[in-house]
Parts: C-alpha cells; sequence; structure tokens
C-alpha cells in the first residue's frame, strides 16, 4: 500500500510521459491505418486524392483545433513558462489610398506593424510592386499581406497573434487581403 502511495504521488513526470506518449501512438495508429486503406482501398485512394491532395488548407486553423483538443503540438508547455508580451498595437496610420489589388497607408517613419489578427506567416520575400513583403493566413482563411517592409521580425511558418510585432516599414505600409485567390475590400480589415 505504501508503494502505491509513493508512485502516485511522483506521478506528475510520469503523467507527462504519459502524455507524450500517448500523442505518439496516437499519431501512429492513424498514420498506420491510412497507409493501410490508401493501399488496399481504390475508393479511399481516391477520397484522399479529392480531399486532401487537391485542395488547399487553412493551416492556421488546423492548428487552432490542433491546440484545442491536443493542447499543443509540443508536450512542454506546462515546463516552458508563457512568454512574456511586451507589443500589443493595433494599425495605426494617417492616410489611406489605393494601391495596386489593396491599400496604402502613410505611416511614420520607422512605423512599427503590428499583426491584424491571428494566423501563421506562410511567406516572407519579395512580391513584384510591392516589395518586401510578408503573407499571414489568418485563422479565417483570409491572408494578409504586408509589404514595403523595411525589417521584418517574424519566421517562416511562426504563428502570430492579434497585435503581435511583424516588422518595421518608412512611409508607407501596403496592405492586401485575400480569401481563396480573390481579393477582398480593405474596408472591412482595417
Amino acid at each position: 500500500m505504501n508503494s502505491y502511495r509513493i508512485r502516485k504521488s511522483k506521478g506528475s513526470s510520469s503523467s507527462f510521459f504519459n502524455i507524450f506518449l500517448n500523442k505518439i501512438l496516437i499519431t501512429g495508429l492513424i498514420t498506420i491505418v491510412s497507409l493501410i486503406l490508401f493501399e488496399k482501398n481504390a475508393s479511399f485512394k481516391k477520397y484522399f486524392n479529392d480531399n486532401v491532395l487537391s485542395v488547399n488548407f487553412n493551416f492556421a486553423s488546423i492548428n487552432s483545433l490542433y491546440t484545442k483538443y491536443f493542447g499543443g503540438t509540443l508536450p512542454f508547455k506546462k515546463i516552458i513558462p508563457d512568454p512574456v508580451l511586451v507589443f500589443n498595437e493595433k494599425l495605426s496610420y494617417n492616410d489611406v489610398s489605393d494601391y495596386l489589388d489593396g491599400v496604402s497607408l502613410s505611416v511614420s517613419d520607422d512605423y512599427l506593424v503590428p499583426s491584424i489578427g491571428d494566423g501563421l506567416v506562410v511567406f516572407i520575400g519579395e512580391k513584384e510592386g510591392y516589395g518586401n513583403t510578408v503573407i499571414i493566413e489568418g485563422s479565417d482563411g483570409v491572408d494578409i499581406w504586408y509589404s514595403n517592409m523595411n525589417d521584418i521580425s517574424v519566421s517562416l511558418y511562426e504563428y502570430v497573434s492579434d497585435g503581435s510585432f511583424i516588422g518595421n516599414c518608412s512611409n508607407n505600409l501596403y496592405l492586401v487581403f485575400k480569401k481563396d485567390g480573390n481579393v477582398l475590400d480593405y474596408k472591412k480589415y482595417i
């Protein structure tokens, strides 16, 4: 009876291991079942091709669902302290004008650009006519292009929260809002 109490009191580290092991086992089981079905069943192969390989996924919403039901991708969340929020700003600008597919916002020199909503960084690089660009795929499926950036402080596939620091720009910030390849009216978002 005493050995049971001693093991039970030391259960915090073993429960961490059990959670981690369970996630690996569930992922492995789903993978094995999918591979067997994919190999043995032609209709599953067609279904998989039509509904998985041929479809663009919104990975920000998948990440939100996974975090909601499984508690995050890393089992170390309780060990790693929550980050301290040091930047939580809203978009501010002096003037608005149409620019190519989006909008040009007149901002101050060396303006610190905040994220508009939550999302996953899916592109960092040059876009013709826009310059240095960061594209964030929002959890609502809207891609937001932040262009004419001088310095970029996020990395590819990083998940950013509403108001997070993306980088800085000087004088003009170009924004484009797209969903499923279609340009959206910027007036709904700024």
